[in-house]
């Protein structure tokens, strides 16, 4: 049904479709809110992925010469000068639960979680380079009960700070239904942290609710921001 035949009768637009091939629902400003409850995807295992690559068409990018075959060469960006801009993002998610405790799960520290047991929410590792399978977060909705909720959020630990430049996604496969789409392409000048994403139940249904708000801090901005309460301190991560 085309979007005039829609309108026609009376009917209201959908979610932004992600791409024709992706069978994907991208949550945006306009449309930020899916209930997993309603779509039959409130149990088993809800896994939230964190993809990027740096984005060659930025400012300050090398212009690209030598013909058409030349603009499918992938190219280095460069910063306002000669550096070279060098990212890595970490995928993470604070946790509060219904009995009270409250954490974070992140690579910074090895706080990886554990998904059979509190706090139901674990890490697969620590990409620092932007490879294709990117970082994972697995929630387990079978213990959703325990659960009060989830921030899932995505901070730069090292360089240049230009989430603009990263063309960063990230996207939740739930245990039924399309998968969710976010990107983080807003333009956050010096911002070092995104909460991307909350998972709650409101009214009896889980939801997913986009975020997108960016901050200039790490995890204590964000914590108060949505009045998480933790303590932090500073965290280094080992060498490779």
């Amino acid at each position: 049904m085309s979007f005039w035949s829609n309108w026609r009768q009376g009917g209201q637009p959908g979610f932004d479709s992600g791409s024709a091939a992706s069978n994907a629902i991208e949550l945006t400003k306009r449309r930020p809110t899916v209930s997993l409850t309603k779509q039959g995807a409130d149990t088993g295992h809800l896994r939230v992925n964190l993809s990027w690559r740096m984005r060659s068409s930025d400012i300050g990018a090398p212009r690209r010469e030598g013909g058409l075959l030349q603009m499918f060469k992938p190219q280095v960006v460069q910063a306002q000068g000669p550096a070279v801009v060098k990212i890595d993002l970490d995928l993470a998610c604070m946790y509060e639960l219904k009995d009270g405790s409250k954490g974070v799960v992140q690579p910074l520290g090895n706080f990886f979680g554990d998904v059979n047991g509190p706090p139901y929410v674990k890490l697969s590792g620590d990409d620092r380079f932007g490879a294709p399978s990117g970082e994972t977060v697995y929630v387990n909705l079978d213990h959703k009960d325990a659960i009060k909720r989830l921030l899932i959020f995505v901070y730069i630990y090292d360089g240049t700070p230009a989430f603009a430049r990263t063309e960063a996604v990230v996207t939740l496969y739930p245990s039924n239904g399309p998968r969710l789409e976010i990107q983080l392409d807003e333009r956050a000048p010096q911002a070092r942290s995104c909460a991307v994403l909350m998972i709650e139940e409101i009214k009896g249904e889980w939801t997913v609710r986009r975020e997108v708000k960016y901050v200039y801090g790490f995890q204590a901005e964000l914590d108060r921001l949505y009045g998480w309460g933790l303590q932090w301190g500073r965290g280094y991560k080992t060498k490779v």
